[in-house]
């Protein structure tokens, strides 16, 4: 079997050295090519032969994030397995590095667990690390607040407040005509802001309509209230 052919990118040339010596101590593993700057990791990375299978990247590289550049360039250029290094838990540039495609990192005091997480990486079988899928977990969240936020300001501009009440009404069960005896209008004025709500909204009934705006949280602001104004007719 061909051993696994490893590229560093660290710029403590000592620690470079130590792990390239452990490394090459495996009998799976041979470190065929290292760097120590973000330039000599880019001149490996633009050669057109490139013949590397796992690649182990500090994240901080003259006190800069570029280990997370190049992880992208990895990743995207070659389809190398990549796996970040890192002195301490640095959540937020973990989580960066996971974003570009990194898919393991290692703290760099516990490196004797690096022959096993090479191997795992090589053979696609890496684990999520536990902080760094908070993380995401954390972002997907953030994200579907903002989905949220953004669905409710689309909705709340293109609702006008009478046919928000329309709609709380048919929320509420009442019909059409109910609707129009409530607030002294036309049974053809009701029908036209129903027209103008399922048109904006793209629903397919008026009552799938009130539950979507129901489901934003667009009517809590007026339960329990009394004495709302008439609609306009």
């Amino acid at each position: 079997m061909n051993p696994i052919r490893l590229l560093i990118v660290e710029d403590d040339l000592d620690w470079l050295r130590g792990l390239t010596d452990f490394l090459n101590r495996q009998p799976d593993f041979t470190v065929a090519l290292t760097a120590s700057t973000l330039e000599e990791a880019r001149t490996i990375l633009s050669e057109p032969a490139l013949q590397i299978d796992v690649a182990l990247l500090d994240i901080m590289l003259n006190d800069m994030p570029s280990g997370i550049y190049l992880a992208e360039e990895a990743v995207q250029s070659w389809g190398i397995k990549v796996i970040m290094l890192t002195s301490m838990e640095e959540k937020e540039l973990i989580f960066r590095s996971f974003q570009a495609g990194a898919i393991d990192y290692q703290i760099k005091s516990s490196f004797e667990e690096l022959p096993a997480a090479i191997r795992a990486a090589h053979s696609k079988n890496s684990p999520i690390n536990a902080a760094v899928a908070e993380k995401l977990r954390d972002e997907f969240r953030r994200l579907k607040r903002l989905e949220h936020e953004f669905k409710v300001k689309e909705v709340s501009d293109l609702i006008t407040p009478t046919e928000l009440q329309v709609l709380e009404m048919i929320d509420r069960g009442h019909t059409q005509t109910e609707i129009a005896s409530r607030f002294f209008i036309s049974l053809r004025t009701v029908k036209i802001h129903v027209g103008h709500i399922l048109k904006k909204l793209g629903s397919s009934s008026s009552r799938d309509a009130a539950k979507q705006v129901r489901e934003l949280g667009l009517f809590e602001d007026k339960k329990g209230q009394e004495g709302k104004p008439p609609l306009e007719d």
